[in-house]
């Protein structure tokens, strides 16, 4: 990756870490699925009126980029959230699908990843661990799945997007959001009732707002924007080990906004992660001779 877009793979981690505190902050009194359904009304309201051309590919292939990166992922994370899941947990948890999607591309794409790929995601998933067995165990098991859930959505869409290789990223994030509204407030219908819609509506107050506009042009525009882009340029394997940052972000931004109060294991893991993020890139190679741990850890038959 060039500098560019390894900086903008940074901010893109930094902007995710410190959704998760937004997320929990805003959906307070509102329920998740509709809180859920705001945040992609906005996100598509630039479709909606036609400020951005549709992706030059069928629609059906950008419905299926939606399904999973939009109604599926966050459908699944904002109920597991409202479900009691921590904001500084979620982002840890929701990070298992760095795994998911490098195993997934693998299969589907035939995209090997190097050694010091994979040497980089089993460090990673080991920093994952670390903070996972540094939890006080108190977090319930309906959130931890649902979290679980969201990160195959995720990596799946990964998949989707890479095998797409659809040019401009901000043109598939809004139009592929489209997907998402009516389904979550179907279901917010069946979940909550009308009732439950009608006061959640009600009590979407100012820091709702302010929630769904971070959510919206900056988790979104910015951050899925940049993602897509990314994707469409370079390897699975190469990208979406930078997503291993975002949990050191969400785990100190819950901790100074949110008072979650990370323990050793926490912050330990969360260095781990980082490491795993340098190794994976090969920032840690000190010579040319180095370059041996790029090759492909297996060869195509």
């Amino acid at each position: 990756m060039t500098p560019r877009h390894t900086m903008l793979a940074v901010l893109t981690a930094a902007i995710w870490g410190f959704n998760f505190v937004v997320i929990q902050w805003g959906m307070a009194g509102v329920p998740p699925l509709l809180f859920g359904a705001v945040r992609f009304l906005a996100v598509a309201a630039p479709a909606v009126l036609l400020l951005v051309p549709r992706p030059r590919v069928a629609a059906w292939k950008i419905a299926a980029v939606g399904t999973f990166l939009s109604l599926g992922q966050f459908a699944f994370l904002y109920v597991s959230i409202d479900a009691g899941m921590p904001a500084g947990l979620a982002s840890l948890v929701l990070q298992s699908q760095v795994v998911i999607t490098i195993l997934a591309a693998t299969v589907v794409l035939r995209e090997l990843p190097t050694r010091a790929q994979l040497a980089g995601v089993l460090l990673g998933s080991a920093g994952l661990v670390v903070v996972a067995a540094g939890r006080d165990g108190h977090v319930p098991l309906g959130a931890l799945v649902l979290c679980v859930c969201a990160a195959c959505s995720w990596a799946v869409g990964n998949v989707v997007v890479r095998a797409l290789k659809v040019p401009g990223g901000l043109s598939l994030t809004v139009w592929s959001a489209l997907v998402a509204p009516v389904p979550m407030v179907a279901l917010s219908l069946l979940v909550d009732g009308p009732d439950g819609v009608s006061a959640g509506l009600s009590a979407f107050g100012w820091k709702a707002v302010v929630s769904t506009a971070y959510t919206a042009v900056l988790a979104s525009f910015v951050g899925y924007g940049a993602w897509n882009s990314l994707l469409a340029r370079y390897p699975s394997s190469q990208v979406v080990p930078w997503v291993l940052l975002v949990p050191p972000v969400g785990i100190v931004s819950a901790w100074l906004c949110l008072g979650e109060t990370p323990g050793a294991a926490e912050l330990a893991g969360g260095g781990v992660l980082v490491l795993g993020v340098l190794v994976a890139q090969g920032r840690l190679r000190r010579s040319p001779r180095a370059s041996v741990a790029d090759e492909p850890a297996s060869a195509a038959a």
